[in-house]
């Protein structure tokens, strides 16, 4: 009763086995990172991450024997083509982070009045396409997101295949049909042949021939809503944080369908978190069917949370690792009037401003190394309070508590001051990386492992809850960004 999960990230990849009560028995790690050729390209190897998923998947197999099925969860807007003849990669693949299309969003937005972001597939697709395929004839390509390479590679090219929850963030998906939108691929000069077909997030989609036994693969989900789901947030108004390099709040809403689907006045995005694919899939029977109808959540973006962390220790030097931020932060009772706004990349949810900048105020003579660790870990948790706070005012739900998983989940500091800074108890999860629960969980309720997407969500546990104790000054802090905004005017004036 165990499934296998293929979690890949930014910068690694994991396969894991998880058991029939939540927990994993097993799981290996293999660093997969991007590289950057030039400022603003972020470029990945499709050919390596294929061949280290299928050595890590074999490696567990033959450690813990068979499994029930396979799900399969990743960054969701990283797009690669490929020959659907050989397989063989037509060439690097495009990180979500890669910023090459920025001309491209804005010239769509103008001339037809399409609005694209720079981290959005349908746009990383048209660059592959009109610059990407050598003389590889249109006939024989693919293109897709991860998920799709992934399966690719375990079902030995049988299957092109994307779910909703990946989908949904390409701005070329058309929801209520569960399939590409034709006349936006048209407008990007994407032949729609070349996309994966859209299936179910759960249920049965091919058997995994490149793997012993040919296990069926049963799960397909974005990362941040395998996360949802991985931190057992299947009801509405249930919420996370996933604090990684960036931190990001997902919240649960339900079976509604929002009334518009792009960004809200708050910052706030509409998405799918697990859904059916087109009319005519084939789905399994009896409690463990794919689902019928799509579940919503909402999406709010910090875009630099870990990073800070990073930064205090690859490029200040004032900590020699990110586990020695907790205890340093919490030798002194407060940030001693020092504030931190991490903005490193600019501010994402709610103000959406890509010139705002990092920012430190409040400095004294008085102010030590542990006042402004700590001030730059209370400046993340300010932000988390920020993306709850959008999502308050975008939903009108209300979460009793909030869950995060991410390596910023361990710091019990950060912890604390994040409870302090939303008024609400956080429930740090047991499992660090929530998107492999996540992805086991749908996968594992398709084929029987537990009777529903909800029965397997309630094995989820806390490591540890932090309640709040002493309210973090958020009037001050809302100055404080405030002052970090527009200090690069021409990206404060771009809107995406």
């Amino acid at each position: 009763m165990s499934v296998l999960v293929v979690d890949v990230g930014t910068t690694g990849l994991r396969a894991a086995i998880v058991r029939d009560d939540g927990t994993i028995a097993a799981m290996h790690h293999s660093p997969c990172p991007p590289s950057a050729p030039a400022p603003g390209l972020v470029e990945f190897d499709p050919g390596a991450m294929a061949r280290l998923a299928l050595a890590a998947c074999e490696a567990l197999l033959a450690d813990t024997g068979p499994v029930r099925a396979v799900g399969v969860t990743a960054q969701r807007a990283s797009t690669l083509a490929w020959r659907r003849s050989t397989g063989e990669p037509l060439g690097p693949g495009i990180g979500w982070q890669d910023l090459r299309t920025v001309g491209d969003c804005i010239s769509l937005r103008t001339t037809h009045g399409l609005v694209f972001a720079p981290n959005q597939t349908g746009t990383k697709a048209a660059w592959l396409v009109h610059h990407g395929l050598g003389d590889a004839p249109l006939d024989d390509v693919c293109i897709g997101t991860i998920d799709a390479w992934i399966v690719r590679a375990l079902t030995g090219g049988d299957a092109h295949v994307t779910d909703p929850s990946h989908a949904c963030v390409s701005g070329a998906y058309d929801v209520d049909a569960a399939t590409w939108d034709a006349r936006v691929l048209g407008l990007l000069g994407v032949p729609p042949e070349c996309m994966p077909r859209v299936v179910g997030s759960h249920g049965p989609i091919a058997a995994a021939r490149a793997l012993p036994g040919a296990p069926p693969i049963a799960a397909l989900v974005g990362d941040q809503q395998s996360s949802l789901v991985g931190q057992g947030c299947v009801r509405a108004g249930d919420a996370k944080i996933t604090f990684g390099t960036g931190g990001m709040l997902d919240v649960c809403t339900g079976h509604e369908r929002p009334a518009v689907l792009a960004r809200s006045a708050h910052g706030t995005y509409p998405l799918v978190a697990y859904g059916p694919g087109a009319a005519g899939e084939p789905r399994s029977s009896g409690a463990s069917a794919s689902p019928t109808r799509t579940v919503w959540a909402r999406e709010a973006i910090c875009i630099s949370a870990g990073s800070n962390v990073e930064w205090l220790r690859e490029d200040m030097g004032l900590v020699a690792s990110a586990e020695e931020t907790d205890a340093l932060a919490a030798s002194v009772p407060d940030a001693g009037g020092v504030t931190y706004v991490p903005a490193l990349l600019g501010i994402g949810t709610p103000h959406w401003d890509y010139g705002a900048r990092g920012t430190l105020l409040g400095l004294t003579r008085g102010a030590t190394r542990a006042h402004v660790v700590r001030a730059v870990l209370e400046g993340v948790a300010h932000r988390g309070a920020d993306l709850l706070d959008a999502a308050r005012a975008d939903t009108g739900l209300a979460p009793a508590a909030l869950r995060i998983d991410g390596g910023m989940s361990r710091n019990d500091t950060f912890v604390q001051a994040l409870a302090d800074a939303t008024g609400l108890p956080v429930e740090a999860s047991a499992v660090t990386e929530a998107t492999t629960l996540g992805a086991a969980y749908l996968a594992g309720a398709a084929v029987g492992v537990w009777p529903s997407v909800e029965a397997a969500a309630a094995t989820r546990r806390a490591r540890r809850v932090a309640h709040p104790a002493r309210p973090l000054d958020r009037s001050q802090w809302h100055e404080a960004v405030r002052r970090s905004r527009g200090w690069i005017p021409a990206l404060s004036a771009l809107d995406f």
